[in-house]
């Protein structure tokens, strides 16, 4: 089993002024540790799961996500998840491969189907039901995929989207791996089936499992392999702590017997980067369940 960061809480020991200096940190203390994921949340308010209210610190996704391109090397990048509702599909496909290129091939598209309706509200961006939600993030997703095909720069007419050029010039270096985020059994699934690399699933042991048992069965119903898609989780308990991650890696270890290969943690607020220091050891311990 792999490790990941989440990074979520952008109140940082010293403040405003401290908060570039420690994400560069916590990009190189991540890549020390052996981790394999870096992401941010798609959010422009701060969201209550993290305890926190919406006034507290919160950062553009993409663009942190270029500046911690700057300050590492190896580690895979990626949004957990972008809200399909906030940039136009082309737009979004442009973006990715931006930071895919600066990164020397290493961004991940994390997408689902928005759900932070304050956040909406409050910004002035349009929140349609959620049955049209998912239909904007199954063309978003046919329309990154059109975008990244080098061969295919014609149009896209869609239900919600029309492109008259598929424009996307440079290409990726790597065409971004597409995470699908949520574990609804009938539409998130299924497209995670049809077309994704990796999904982010929660839930206990028995959830999860019973989850990437609907998902399999998606996948036979498309004709595809279901050992193609990586599977994660996003750990919310336990939080690893510093010196003592026994009760963590026992935890996990039930994940793995189901099929989870990377486990996500978060970060705490205040110092995120000396918070990886101290878990690092649990890279090793994790990579030992297979």
């Amino acid at each position: 089993m792999e490790l990941g960061y989440h990074v979520p809480i952008f109140d940082i020991d010293g403040g405003t002024t401290a908060i570039a200096g420690e994400l560069a940190r916590v990009g190189a203390a991540a890549e020390a540790s052996g981790a394999t994921w870096l992401s941010f949340m798609d959010h422009f308010f701060q969201i209550e799961p993290t305890g926190l209210p919406a006034e507290s610190n919160m950062l553009e996704g993409y663009t942190s996500l270029a500046f911690m391109a700057a300050h590492t090397s190896a580690i895979e990048l990626g949004l957990l998840v972008t809200g399909v509702t906030y940039r136009h599909p082309g737009l979004l496909a442009k973006t990715v491969t931006t930071v895919d290129v600066l990164s020397g091939g290493r961004a991940w598209l994390g997408i689902g189907a928005a759900w932070f309706e304050r956040e909406h509200v409050g910004l002035g961006v349009p929140y349609p039901p959620v049955a049209e939600r998912f239909e904007r993030l199954e063309e978003t997703l046919q329309i990154c995929a059109q975008m990244w095909d080098p061969e295919n720069n014609g149009p896209y007419e869609g239900k919600h989207y029309q492109l008259a050029e598929t424009l996307c010039s440079p290409q990726p270096i790597n065409r971004p791996k597409v995470m699908i985020g949520g574990s609804g059994e009938r539409k998130t699934l299924r497209l995670v089936a049809q077309y994704g690399d990796a999904c982010n699933l929660f839930g206990s042991p028995e959830e999860v499992a019973h989850k990437l048992e609907v998902l399999r069965r998606h996948c036979d119903t498309v004709g595809r392999d279901v050992a193609d898609i990586r599977v994660t989780i996003l750990v919310h308990d336990p939080r690893p702590a510093p010196g003592a991650t026994d009760e963590f890696v026992r935890a996990m270890a039930e994940y793995a017997k189901v099929g989870v290969q990377t486990a996500i943690v978060m970060p705490p607020g205040g110092s995120p980067a000396a918070w990886i220091d101290g878990i690092a050891p649990v890279v090793r311990q994790l990579a030992e369940l297979g």
